[in-house]
């Protein structure tokens, strides 16, 4: 009996410079490739002084391999050549054809596109600071937002009473729930329509396409940034956009008529 599989299932190697991130990263990381297909490959790149401490606890907890890298030079960084060395190997070996590079270093937007010439794909997860020139070197750019010390309260901040004294419990804050972010209606999203509608004989362009397109000029594009649930949630927000569902059940994206939509002329470009 074949045990070959029948369907071909993406594999997903992840590979992150240590060096430049901190192991807080992991698991959004692992959370974001989820998507993509099983991540066969888990690796950390550092030097002596990097892969220790917390470092080392996170990758053991998580299953990665450590990739210990000695510095020869001060001043020399040889894990980045490693890390760049084994997406190359794995990629040629066919071990994967998606990698996952979680760093903000923007020494990588080369291997990025060495790797997606070959026809791999390729996502980053970084930090708010990763240069533009890592981000759109990326097929998508995952931000990762180092979460916020909790606050000492009160209780914890009082100095301790007496042994027998019994301190008296404080009533927890009450936390207010964070706002929403603001709807904005940018005007990119209309031109991309508008370039991509143009091309068809119905002057209408999918859902899906359009969302295709906009993950590849940003690759860190999200509905969610602007306030929206989702793609179809922010299109029907537009007064100059006309979405459609298709008998398949898929939906469309078309211009209206400027004198339809005129009130939405003077939307800003953000």
């Amino acid at each position: 009996m074949s045990t070959t599989p029948t369907t071909t299932e993406t594999r997903v190697a992840v590979l992150v410079d240590c060096d430049n991130v901190p192991p807080d990263i992991l698991e959004h990381a692992l959370r974001m490739v989820a998507q993509f297909g099983r991540v066969v490959l888990r690796r950390g790149y550092g030097n002596q002084g990097t892969l220790a401490n917390k470092w080392q606890d996170a990758l053991v907890r998580l299953a990665f391999t450590p990739c210990l890298q000695y510095q020869y030079a001060a001043g020399k960084n040889t894990a980045d050549i490693a890390l760049a060395l084994d997406a190359l190997e794995a990629l040629f070996d066919q071990r994967a054809d998606t990698f996952c590079l979680v760093t903000s270093d923007s020494d990588f937007a080369y291997l990025c596109r060495k790797l997606r010439e070959r026809g791999a794909t390729v996502c980053i997860v970084g930090e708010p600071k990763t240069p533009d020139a890592l981000r759109n070197a990326s097929d998508q750019f995952f931000e990762w937002v180092r979460p916020e010390p909790p606050s000492e309260t009160a209780s914890e901040a009082a100095p301790k009473t007496a042994a027998k004294a019994e301190p008296a419990k404080a009533e927890p804050p009450k936390q207010e729930p964070p706002k929403p972010a603001p709807k904005r209606r940018p005007r990119f999203l209309v031109e991309a329509v508008a370039l991509l509608a143009s091309d068809t004989s119905e002057g209408k362009v999918g859902l899906g396409v359009l969302g295709q397109y906009l993950k590849r000029t940003d690759p860190a594009f999200s509905p969610q940034t602007y306030g929206h649930s989702g793609l179809l949630n922010m299109v029907k927000t537009y007064d100059l956009l006309a979405p459609k569902q298709e008998e398949g059940g898929h939906w469309s994206v078309s211009l209206l008529p400027k004198a339809e939509g005129a009130a939405e002329a003077d939307v800003p470009h953000t």
